[in-house]
């Protein structure tokens, strides 16, 4: 186990901030930060840039976030992280700040394991997805409708448009969405923050988990299923101390998502209000 997960300080060489956040454990005020900063940065890019112009030219919310995430997210997460391997490792490297990648996890085991928690992660989610349309209906039902997102996990947002317009979406969110932007998500939330926050034993991964349904500031009507069909990955990481187990879980599961959908609007505009 790494001098990190340990609570040890690290690197003496790498000093001032970048030190700190590099070899030590971190406190819950930094984490709680480290966690939500980037959502809200991407939240003010959709809501003030991404969504009124993806609306204007006749788009869905879904390409909205996904430029907004394109614009905050890889710059703010993963140019931290290169940022801190510079000061660590004197060239853009992710060696001593991105955790959990010694693989340890056998591959048999780590199949199965990846497969039970997809089939977790859509079976909790399909049956919380009336939850999110009830919060949404009753406590953000302020929300303008451009910038629903992702309602209930269906393809609700994409209602009123145009099959080629949906279809243009999709292929875009299957790209962004479905590989880079989870995996770069995956190396700071899961490789990055939670190794940081092994001080606080099992109460890790909840934490982490926790805050990163909050730092969806953009579909805050999913923050408790999100909890709740993705927290086992983020609990199995932990335990394993294994990146793989949540890149997997993550992108497979926003791709066959997205996979999913694009089917249904290519197959038979059986997704709701597609034409």
């Amino acid at each position: 186990m790494s001098a990190v997960a340990n609570g040890g300080t690290g690197d003496a060489q790498v000093g001032g901030l970048a030190g700190h956040w590099i070899g030590r454990q971190h406190t819950v005020p930094l984490s709680v930060a480290l966690h939500l900063v980037p959502g809200v940065l991407i939240g003010a890019a959709y809501m003030l840039v991404a969504a009124p112009v993806a609306d204007a030219l006749g788009y869905p919310p879904l390409l909205g976030i996904v430029v907004a995430m394109s614009l905050a997210l890889v710059p703010a997460e993963l140019g931290l992280l290169l940022y801190l391997g510079w000061k660590k490792n004197g060239r853009p490297s992710l060696e001593g700040v991105v955790l959990y990648r010694g693989s340890p996890t056998r591959r048999g085991v780590l199949v199965a394991l990846v497969a039970a928690l997809l089939v977790w992660t859509f079976a909790v989610g399909a049956s919380l997805a009336p939850l999110d349309f009830w919060l949404l209906e009753r406590l953000f039902f302020w929300v303008p409708e451009r910038y629903f997102v992702g309602v209930g996990g269906t393809g609700e947002f994409l209602a009123g448009h145009a099959s080629s317009v949906a279809v243009t979406t999709l292929l875009v969110s299957l790209v962004l969405s479905g590989l880079i932007l989870p995996v770069v998500e995956e190396l700071y939330f899961r490789g990055y923050l939670l190794p940081r926050l092994s001080h606080l034993g099992r109460w890790a991964p909840v934490l982490n988990m926790v805050l990163f349904a909050l730092y969806h500031l953009w579909s805050p009507w999913q923050v408790l299923s999100r909890i709740c069909y993705f927290l086992p990955t983020v609990w199995a990481t932990w335990r394993k101390e294994d990146l793989r187990i949540s890149l997997w879980v993550h992108c497979l599961a926003n791709t066959a998502s997205h996979l999913l959908m694009l089917a249904a609007v290519l197959g038979s505009s059986s997704v709701p209000g597609v034409s």
